[in-house]
């Protein structure tokens, strides 16, 4: 796939057409997930908690490379807004619809599933301590237009963004890896399969490379016929962002999926909270970055009914997953609360 997405790129210039750019997207979207999958070939040669971290960093690479693309290349739609419906969305779709569909698929399954509360609960405030300072506090700043940070802010605020992201990836994989250990994971090791070898293990990190870097090409060269589309269909502009993290997160959503009905929650939390982490944590330190050198300015502050929807979101999975113990009951709530998400999108 990312071999045929390279030869594609590089017909652009034969074959400019809409229909061309649907065959383009179909490639860009099978790049994404053949780069998840080799992604997840050698974040199982290194075994847990790194393997995780390395998928959501992937996802991460990728949805950096979408939100830029779109941001430099962007026309009538309000680029600036980009990356906060981005960050957003990500975080909509993993704290209520990934983590929802696992509690509930697992919970169908098995009644109740366990996993190590400590890790959980540094991912949970660290995460929410990101979004206030990132999506919340620019609503009430004054050195700038509304919903903004000015340079100085903007710079300020992204560097403890990354600070307190590196400062739980060193809890997580080392000062208490435990934390992020399934109790079940030493029960089911004479079941897995075989790790990788070295040599298909490298072969995966060239064509992880490969990958990143015709996301990162295609996305840029798709993203005025993005623009086109969502013009001509009369959707909301935040929709955009929607799209882009429904496309990123679409692989690891199914491998959080799969680790539910493996009756290993842990595995799943740690790849959506992980992911939720990398997405706003590093996200938004890259896309501050580009808006500085760029002159690009960023709107991060997200308007009521959307913080209302945030703060729910936020103070219901702190609760469900507040005993170490996940039900039905609490999935349900979540994939509630991500249906009206999307609901309130579409029909504001």
């Amino acid at each position: 796939m990312p071999l045929l997405a390279w030869i594609g790129y590089f017909c652009i210039p034969l074959f400019d057409s809409y229909i061309y750019a649907l065959f383009l997207s179909t490639l860009l979207v099978g790049s994404v997930l053949a780069a998840v999958h080799h992604a997840e070939v050698i974040a199982f040669r290194v075994g847990e908690p790194f393997g995780t971290l390395l998928l959501a960093l992937a996802i991460t690479i990728i949805e950096v490379a979408l939100i830029v693309a779109l941001m430099l290349t962007g026309g009538e739609l309000e680029t600036k807004a980009f990356a906060r419906d981005t960050v957003l969305a990500s975080v909509m779709i993993i704290l209520t619809g990934i983590i929802g569909l696992c509690i509930v698929v697992g919970a169908a399954r098995y009644k109740e599933q366990a996993f190590e509360l400590q890790g959980v609960s540094a991912a949970l405030v660290t995460l929410t301590t990101i979004l206030v300072f990132s999506l919340i506090l620019p609503n009430y700043t004054l050195s700038a237009g509304v919903s903004e940070y000015n340079t100085i802010q903007l710079g300020f605020v992204a560097v403890l963004c990354v600070v307190l992201y590196i400062t739980f990836i060193m809890i997580q994989a080392t000062r208490h890896r435990p934390y992020f250990l399934s109790p079940e994971t030493t029960k089911d090791e004479d079941i897995l399969p075989q790790k990788p070898t070295t040599r298909i293990t490298f072969i995966s990190a060239v064509i992880l490379l490969l990958c990143l870097g015709i996301v990162v090409l295609l996305a840029k060269s798709l993203a005025p016929h993005i623009e086109e589309t969502i013009l001509k269909a009369g959707a909301p502009k935040s929709l955009v962002g929607v799209i882009i993290a429904a496309i990123v997160l679409l692989p690891e959503g199914l491998a959080a999926f799969r680790a539910a009905t493996k009756n290993r929650l842990q595995t799943s939390l740690n790849l959506a909270l992980g992911s939720a982490l990398a997405s706003i944590g590093l996200t938004i330190p890259a896309v501050a970055t580009v808006s500085i050198i760029t002159g690009v300015h960023l709107t991060l502050g997200i308007d009521m009914k959307a913080m209302v929807l945030l703060l729910l979101a936020q103070f219901t999975i702190i609760v469900s997953l507040a005993t170490g113990r996940t039900n039905i009951l609490q999935g349900i709530v979540l994939l509630a609360i991500f249906l009206l998400y999307i609901f309130l999108i579409i029909v504001p």
